[in-house]
């Protein structure tokens, strides 16, 4: 089955949770205000999400003089990928990671921290941006941002139903009855949750399968993801969350403890044999 078309299953998961949820809810006006809420909060983020990640990462933007061979070479690969010339952002941090923001192509940044910059060869390099390029023109940031306002609707509405179970007791519902919202409302969170990583994990296949093309060839990325998977072990991004993780080509607080289930990227191992068997 095509990463697409998993993502489009994934995201009808999400989409049948908070049907189900709504069931539960008994028709009542809670969901459309869990609604309301979520695309606002989700809007604003997705919006302004390049200035938010870039503050938060750190990142400074630099031009054509400031770093002329990362410039001209993103500018190369975008001309490649048919997309505008994205703004170029460095992060001071010895952390080898890159990542890409941006509502859409149009206002799209590509970061690469100091330390990527420091031991990737060229091919190597173009292999990372390649990848990061890919999530632009795939439109991963929006997709992302979707995903993220269906979760949030469950996550709110899980909270509506388990207290609509709770304080129904005294209204002659049965124990059965109660007992099966408080469990969904439980569970529903923990599988939006669940599913959002394994689109984010899809993306990533997209984006690699991406950059593949972008660059020509698959075997600079490869390369270049098992540099980084060598420096996992050695320390995380100083400046990283769980909420922009997704973000990076590999994972920056992957040094702590993920369980499969919910990790936002495939393992480094998959990606790397799966771009080492790729025939350009």
């Amino acid at each position: 089955m095509g990463n697409n078309i998993k993502t489009v299953f994934l995201m009808s998961g999400l989409a049948i949770l908070i049907m189900v949820l709504g069931q539960v809810l008994g028709g009542s006006g809670g969901l459309a205000i869990a609604f309301v809420i979520a695309v606002v909060a989700n809007i604003g983020v997705y919006w302004f999400s390049a200035d938010l990640v870039l503050a938060k990462s750190r990142a400074k933007v630099v031009g054509p003089n400031d770093a002329p061979e990362l410039y001209r070479l993103v500018e190369h690969l975008a001309a490649r990928a048919s997309l505008p010339t994205p703004k170029v952002a460095i992060v001071n941090d010895p952390s080898p990671n890159a990542f890409a923001t941006g509502r859409n192509p149009s206002h799209a940044v590509v970061a690469v921290t100091t330390g990527l910059l420091q031991i990737m060869s060229r091919e190597e390099l173009a292999g990372v941006l390649s990848h990061e390029l890919a999530h632009v023109k795939h439109r991963d940031i929006l997709i992302g941002s979707v995903a993220a306002v269906m979760a949030s609707i469950i996550m709110f509405a899980a909270n509506m139903a388990q207290y609509a179970a709770i304080f129904s007791r005294g209204r002659g519902r049965n124990a059965g009855g109660i007992l099966s919202s408080i469990l969904l409302a439980l569970l529903a969170p923990l599988a939006a949750s669940i599913i959002q990583a394994a689109i984010s994990r899809q993306r990533e296949y997209l984006a690699d399968d991406g950059g593949a093309d972008i660059a020509g060839s698959s075997l600079g990325l490869a390369s270049a993801l098992e540099k980084l998977q060598n420096a996992q072990g050695r320390g995380t991004l100083a400046h990283s969350s769980p909420e922009t993780a997704n973000l990076f080509i590999v994972n920056p607080l992957s040094a702590r403890s993920f369980t499969n289930l919910f990790a936002t990227h495939p393992p480094t191992e998959e990606r790397i044999k799966r771009l080492r068997g790729m025939v350009i």
